[in-house]
């Protein structure tokens, strides 16, 4: 079975690393979600204030990584099962899986079965956009964020070289 054995690389985690960016503290992320770390969501809401006061040591946030990382290799491996992937594309949807969760990559990895590898772009593409929430930790209208578009180009690259369908 394709993809069975893969797990990200060294430059896989090296770059997943530079588009998370290591915040040893917790905060409140750009959608008003309490975080820490690598983008590890703590939960959904705000932080309290005892939350941002609380330490976060290097040992927490490499753990947290970690535990993240293996989940979404889990979650690529599990869903493309048909087509077999360079090392750059899995370490692209892991990373893209870490940051949306398994169920938000469901649709793009089920493409990336399929080897539609433009469509595999394109689907990321659509995953910009976050829901902030306000102080009562109500779901706002959908943003989107530059940030989320750059990394999302920088996911998408290994699925639109040439000779990749």
């Amino acid at each position: 079975m394709p993809n069975e054995s893969e797990r990200l690389s060294n430059a896989g985690l090296t770059a997943l690393r530079m588009r998370e960016g290591a915040i040893l503290r917790y905060y409140n992320d750009v959608a008003n979600n309490c975080t820490f770390g690598l983008g590890s969501l703590v939960h959904f809401g705000r932080c309290t204030i005892d939350e941002l006061r609380r330490p976060v040591t290097l040992a927490d946030v490499n753990a947290q990584l970690d535990k993240a990382v293996r989940a979404a290799e889990g979650a690529v491996r599990s869903r493309v099962t048909e087509h077999e992937l360079t090392q750059e594309q899995f370490d692209a949807l892991v990373s893209y899986t870490y940051n949306t969760g398994a169920t938000g990559a469901r649709q793009t990895l089920d493409v990336a079965n399929r080897g539609q590898n433009s469509k595999v772009a394109n689907e990321m593409a659509r995953n910009v956009y976050v829901h902030p929430r306000d102080a009562n930790g109500r779901r706002l209208p959908a943003v989107r964020v530059p940030g989320l578009v750059n990394r999302r180009r920088e996911e998408a690259a290994p699925f639109l070289k040439q000779g990749q369908q």
